[in-house]
């Protein structure tokens, strides 16, 4: 998503998250998996187990580990945008397309059953691509406008920077679903980028240090993840490299890890991809990556 507002205009719900001590334990054990109001929104903060450079020139839009060491990321930027296949562990850029509209905005990406699908923003375009070799097999036609995407192993998934979630059909991105998600009754809007992790839906909040564990058949927030301490790490590697972050160099950026039970995790134009452990996410032995059916 672009840049709309500064960080001193953030809502302050985010101002007022927790920050929390002690390493990969929740601070509120209530269950808010039954929606009540009442009930206190468990906030979980991640473990670190490693980094990995990542393109200072990538303002990331989309995330997604394909297994063997690969990562597909999209971009965003008029006349930036596009999507590549990212070496994990040196950072380096494998292969690389444009987003094929060259005045759009591009915006979120997933891969399904061999197909890597590209959203973007305003233009109310949707592109697939091969994943092996990125060329272009398809476009689609949505209305409204594309933030982030993730899958399910059946359907695709799409935000727009509401409270509101969108499953597709991958062959004609028709919308077959919506749920509204909530935290505690109330509204959680500017979902952003997304990832489909053993059951849940993550999704970053824009222009907050805050990822959403999302119910995806209610629609509630089960728990918060607290991204804060990567995001002041980020921040001052930048820094010391001498280049800051700016105020839309946000938390962005979600891709599960099924072997090790690990997400990782990055932002725009962030210096680094930290793999992290979080609390319920558990390592599926025998599997790799997200691109295939059922994962």
């Amino acid at each position: 998503m672009p840049p709309r507002l500064p960080l001193f205009a953030v809502l302050p719900a985010a101002c007022a998250l927790l920050i929390l001590s002690g390493g990969g334990a929740s601070l509120q054990t209530t269950d808010a998996q039954s929606g009540n109001p009442g009930a206190v929104t468990p906030i979980l903060r991640p473990t670190v187990t490693a980094r990995y450079p990542h393109d200072r020139a990538a303002f990331t839009q989309g995330l997604q580990y394909l297994g063997g060491g690969l990562l597909i990321e999209s971009t965003g930027q008029v006349g930036e945008s596009g999507v590549r296949r990212v070496d994990l562990k040196g950072g380096r850029v494998l292969a690389r397309v444009p987003t094929p509209i060259a005045s759009a905005f591009g915006e979120g990406v997933s891969v399904l059953n061999g197909v890597a699908y590209h959203i973007t923003w305003q233009t109310g375009a949707a592109f697939a691509f091969d994943t092996a070799t990125l060329r272009e097999i398809g476009r689609y036609r949505y209305t409204g406008e594309g933030w982030g995407l993730t899958q399910d192993g059946r359907s695709l998934i799409m935000s727009d920077g509401s409270s509101t979630l969108f499953w597709r059909d991958p062959k004609t991105f028709s919308v077959t679903r919506t749920v509204r998600v909530t935290d505690r009754g109330q509204p959680v809007r500017n979902l952003n980028e997304l990832e489909y992790v053993q059951g849940s839906v993550y999704a970053n909040i824009w222009l907050t240090d805050r990822i959403a564990r999302i119910d995806p058949r209610s629609g509630n927030v089960t728990a918060w993840l607290d991204v804060g301490a990567l995001t002041q790490e980020a921040s001052a590697t930048a820094s010391r490299a001498g280049k800051p972050l700016t105020f839309d160099d946000v938390p962005n950026g979600i891709a599960y890890v099924p072997e090790r039970g690990t997400l990782l995790l990055t932002g725009k134009r962030w210096p680094t991809i930290f793999e992290v452990k979080v609390p319920g996410v558990k390592p599926e032995p025998g599997t790799t990556g997200r691109g295939q059916p059922g994962r």
